[in-house]
């Protein structure tokens, strides 16, 4: 699956959760506004109904005892208009009955109010015809009961209204209290899951470039060998079966670079010790007299083709430390020995350079276990070097240090430095800090490929204008 589809899934997941968690959130408060609603809408305006029809039943029994006792036409008149809206007020109440228990009660106060009607009525028409006493006692009995059964159907029912009132709130608050509660949950949900395949991407991606970028600097350093474990068939996978691809290229170069230069070298060496030979014998004199011309002709052979044979001898050294083929022949040693053997060999070119050499021993036992001649040649490079980087009057020192568990072999000169830009591949094969003074950039590779077949290592410190100072670090084991 491609990275850009990756991202993409799991945006699409983010946005899905959290979709689903405001449909949710939307559905719960939809149905929080229908039961307010409801309760706006119906509950209330039926309690006022209620009310008031339940309170329009006390002034019109008063209205019709002041209707036959006063017998004035204006009480009945008045009497019949009040009936008639409380009656309306009745019918009204029909559409907020919404329940069975609300219907019968209000069922049964509109019989009880038309019978209340049909017993004033037949008061009002007794009066008419003198019978005030029979009317007086229809008012007593039949009209008081009616009435009352009113007034007690209209209290059920408002007390039907105010429970389910009650019950609509109670319903209110539980789908409150399960919205907070799923919205919580799903809200968790989403971020959870969100973060969860967010994480999952970014830490698929960070280990892969990571990986890559582990790679890039072991090539840059010249060590890779491994590929990269490809798991993935996105960009990043591409990127990493591509990286091997280049690697692979460029280590099967850098093997082809070894072997052309170990050929050629080893091609090189017996014509140059040949030219070395004859050059020896010659000036020797063995096959005749020579000239003085002919003789220092002949010197300059001789170093010359002795200098290309050092070269051959370091690029021959080289490929075998590239190739972990090295030999190195431990044996018992004095490395002090060593050492001295050393600045003996390093006093000629010292005496060219104009500068001073000396040598410093701290402690006293300096028993070694390793390859004589190896061990001089890192001394005689790290010293050539010191001295090659030395103005006039300025001072080398070798120094052999007893670090206990280590020996420490220490070429501190007062020279030009290093750039600081320079000191991570001081010690690559063919790299010069000064390409102004000489040299082959092989000789820091050797001293480095030498420390490592001892099992050691080497550091330096250098600032520029003030000199350097190699350590190579040998351990006793």
């Amino acid at each position: 699956m491609r990275l850009a589809s990756k991202i993409f899934l799991t945006s699409a997941l983010v946005i899905v959760v959290l979709a689903s968690v405001g449909v949710l959130s939307l559905g719960a408060v939809g149905r929080l506004v229908s039961v307010n609603r409801e309760i706006t809408t119906q509950t209330v305006p039926a309690l006022r109904l209620a009310a008031g029809a339940r309170e329009a039943i006390g002034p019109l029994t008063r209205l019709e005892a002041r209707a036959l006792v006063l017998r004035d036409a204006r009480y009945v008149t008045l009497w019949d208009e009040r009936a008639a809206q409380v009656a309306r007020d009745l019918e009204r109440l029909a559409g907020y009955a919404t329940t069975p228990l609300e219907a019968a009660r209000l069922a049964a106060a509109r019989e009880a109010f038309e019978r209340y009607r049909g017993v004033v009525a037949r008061e009002v028409e007794l009066a008419k015809r003198g019978q005030a006493r029979r009317a007086l006692l229809l008012a007593d009995t039949d009209a008081l009961t009616f009435s009352g059964r009113v007034e007690s159907s209209l209290d059920d029912l408002m007390n039907a209204t105010h429970a389910r009132a009650l019950a609509a709130q109670a319903e209110a608050a539980r789908l409150e209290a399960r919205t907070w509660t799923a919205v919580l949950v799903a809200l968790g949900a989403a971020v959870g899951i969100a973060l969860l395949a967010t994480g999952l991407v970014a830490h698929r991606m960070t280990r892969s470039l990571a990986a890559l970028a582990v790679a890039t600097a072991e090539v840059a350093a010249g060590e890779f060998r491994a590929p990269i474990v490809v798991e993935s068939r996105d960009e990043i996978g591409r990127l990493a079966r591509s990286f091997n691809s280049m690697a692979a290229r460029l280590r099967r170069m850098e093997e082809t670079k070894d072997h052309f230069f170990a050929t050629v070298s080893h091609e090189l060496r017996s014509p140059l010790t040949s030219i070395r030979g004859a050059a020896d014998l010659l000036r020797d004199g063995v096959p005749g007299p020579v000239t003085e011309n002919q003789a220092r002709l002949l010197e300059i052979i001789g170093q010359s083709s002795e200098r290309l044979l050092r070269l051959v001898n370091r690029i021959l050294d080289t490929c075998r430390l590239r190739a972990g083929l090295l030999p190195i022949e431990r044996a018992e040693l004095d490395l002090d020995e060593v050492v001295g053997r050393g600045v003996e060999e390093l006093l000629p070119r010292v005496q060219e350079a104009g500068v001073t050499l000396d040598r410093e021993r701290v402690g006293t036992a300096f028993a070694y276990r390793g390859d004589r001649e190896r061990l001089l040649q890192v001394i005689v490079n790290l010293g050539a070097n010191a001295i090659r980087f030395t103005p006039r009057g300025g001072r080398v020192v070798v120094r052999l240090v007893d670090a206990g568990t280590e020996l420490e072999l220490q070429v501190e000169d007062t020279g030009v430095g290093i750039p600081a830009s320079e000191l991570p591949h001081i010690f690559d094969s063919y790299r010069q800090a000064h390409h102004d003074r000489g040299g082959t950039g092989l000789g820091l590779a050797i001293v480095r490929g030498v420390a490592h077949a001892h099992g050691g290592r080497v550091t330096v410190e250098s600032q520029e204008g003030k000199g350097s100072r190699f350590t190579v670090l040998l351990p006793r084991s």
